[in-house]
């Protein structure tokens, strides 16, 4: 099952004709358009249920996340259909992180390659949980707090015709900083299992692997030894000054293997298992997807939970 999303940011009806071509001499292909927010999750649920071998998700982060989400509706299986992936969107971070061209015909030729090849890859996800909620499988980061606040200001401005270039993300987040985000009282605590908490925290990234995403072809890189094989780790910040934060950014566009440094700074590595707990609605966001705000988030590490073809 092809699931596309005609409304990616870079996908065109005649680049999803061409990649349709290319696809038809190898596999019986049924093509599936998405026609509104969740149901890439729908459909991939109904492709798991009915036996398919693969999904191939054509469309940007969101799209795979909600595909990822049908697929393992009923928990991780070796039985689930596979994951493809086809990049069309803004960021396509999970794309770029496993190693695909960024462009949604290189990528075919790629996993055109892989399935002819039989080849797949096993990689292991994070979920979220909050109080009466379902829990949520995110492939990338998650976020809680400013970031998360920048995503929900993106997500207003394309609703009224912004189109997600980075440079979009980038102006949102300067003026956010500066005039949107409480940078004087920290909201958020963190708690490990067995572990003293850590208070006093502004905001937190989750990463689930490396990088947490991309400015162009730019990483950003807060937590540099996550990896689909581990854990979650975790980057958190205790202060929003204008001078800790120029450095902690500067450090995540620096190549480097070594997580940030700083007085201000808190990581985590590796976590099986993270919880967020805020003193007041904090907002919340998953690969990307904004998903309003919460008092507390769990996070988990799900190893081996997808195989993907590359």
């Amino acid at each position: 099952m092809l699931i596309a999303n005609p409304k990616a940011t870079s996908t065109s009806r005649r680049a999803r004709d061409i990649l349709l071509r290319a696809f038809t001499g190898d596999l019986d292909l049924v093509l599936a358009e998405t026609g509104h927010r969740g149901h890439a999750t729908e459909l991939a649920r109904r492709a798991a249920v009915d036996g398919y071998d693969v999904v191939i998700a054509l469309g940007g982060d969101g799209t795979v996340n909600e595909a990822v989400n049908g697929l393992l509706a009923e928990g991780p299986s070796p039985g689930l259909p596979a994951l493809a992936v086809l990049p069309s969107g803004s960021a396509n971070v999970f794309a770029k992180t496993l190693g695909l061209p960024a462009d949604p015909i290189g990528a075919t030729k790629s996993v055109l390659e892989a399935l002819r090849a039989g080849r797949y890859r096993t990689v292991g996800l994070g979920t979220a949980c909050h109080p009466g909620g379902t829990e949520r499988y995110f492939t990338f980061c998650a976020g809680v707090g400013l970031d998360a606040e920048v995503v929900r200001e993106v997500e207003r401005r394309r609703a009224a015709g912004a189109t997600a270039y980075t440079s979009l993300y980038v102006r949102t987040a300067v003026q956010h900083f500066f005039t949107g985000t409480d940078r004087r009282r920290p909201a958020l605590t963190l708690e490990q299992p067995g572990r003293p908490p850590k208070t006093g925290l502004f905001l937190a990234f989750i990463s689930n692997t490396s990088p947490w995403t991309y400015m162009n072809r730019i990483p950003v890189n807060p937590s540099p030894r996550a990896h689909f094989s581990r854990g979650l780790d975790v980057f958190a910040m205790r202060s929003l000054e204008i001078g800790p934060t120029l450095g902690a950014v500067a450090q995540m566009l620096t190549a480097r293997s070594r997580p940030l440094q700083g007085r201000h700074v808190v990581n985590v590595h590796d976590a099986s298992e993270v919880t967020l707990r805020a003193t007041r609605p904090v907002a919340f966001q998953l690969d990307g997807d904004y998903l309003g705000e919460q008092l507390s988030v769990t996070f988990r590490s799900v190893p081996k939970a997808l195989r993907v073809v590359i």
